[in-house]
């Protein structure tokens, strides 16, 4: 499998922004992230500012994917007035997840996800996205997720489900369903397989 490093392939890197649109989402706030794709792999190393009832919060992330479209690597690190807190994930090519708190490290095959879900932002979204070519060729598939929960930093096992609505090509936009417990909504992505709009969560903008 081609690696995120692999200096065969050629490096893009891009800085996206995202809005969280407060009416359905219940809070304002903005992620913004630098992209560099490599292959099917890609890193991203973002920040996320969140306001609303439940207060302030401000989390900061470095993201590894590898080249086979799984997640190798992610740090998370979130404050609010309340403190700070950091969390470690990290996946083995047996499938084996590794999870670090800074209070000890665990183990776990979390029912063999593959992906990580980061509460709020659409960034995470693209893992299946470009790992399964969603945005290319049309399918639907159900997932073990590894989501991590903001502020807290929670993580546990859940099951997304994501299918293609509409196959883009270039320059043209493609349309991915995704749907949780009983949140579902089709999110428009671009060609690369990032998000541009996530009803009720956030769109893009350019600043």
């Amino acid at each position: 499998m081609p690696d995120i490093d692999d200096p065969e392939v050629t490096r893009v890197a891009v800085m996206l922004t995202w809005r969280s649109d407060p009416e359905t989402d219940g809070a304002a706030g903005m992620e913004s992230a630098r992209i560099t794709t490599n292959g099917g792999g890609f890193r991203a190393v973002g920040r996320i500012i969140r306001g609303g009832e439940g207060g302030v919060l401000t989390a900061s992330y470095r993201l590894v994917v590898a080249g086979d479209g799984t997640l190798s690597r992610l740090a998370v690190d979130v404050a609010t007035a309340e403190g700070e807190q950091q969390l470690t994930l990290s996946r083995s090519t047996d499938g084996v997840w590794l999870v670090d708190d800074g209070s000890g490290g665990s183990r776990g095959h979390f029912g063999g996800a593959r992906d990580v879900d980061l509460a709020f932002s659409p960034v995470f979204n693209a893992l299946p996205v470009r790992r399964l070519a969603l945005h290319r060729e049309p399918a639907e598939h159900v997932l073990p997720m590894v989501f991590v929960d903001l502020p807290t930093l929670t993580v546990e096992n859940t099951e997304q489900t994501y299918r293609t609505v509409t196959a883009g090509s270039p320059g043209t936009p493609a349309v991915v369903g995704f749907a949780a417990g009983s949140f579902a909504a089709d999110m428009t992505v671009d060609d690369d397989g990032f998000v541009l709009d996530y009803p009720g969560i956030a769109s893009r903008v350019t600043l």
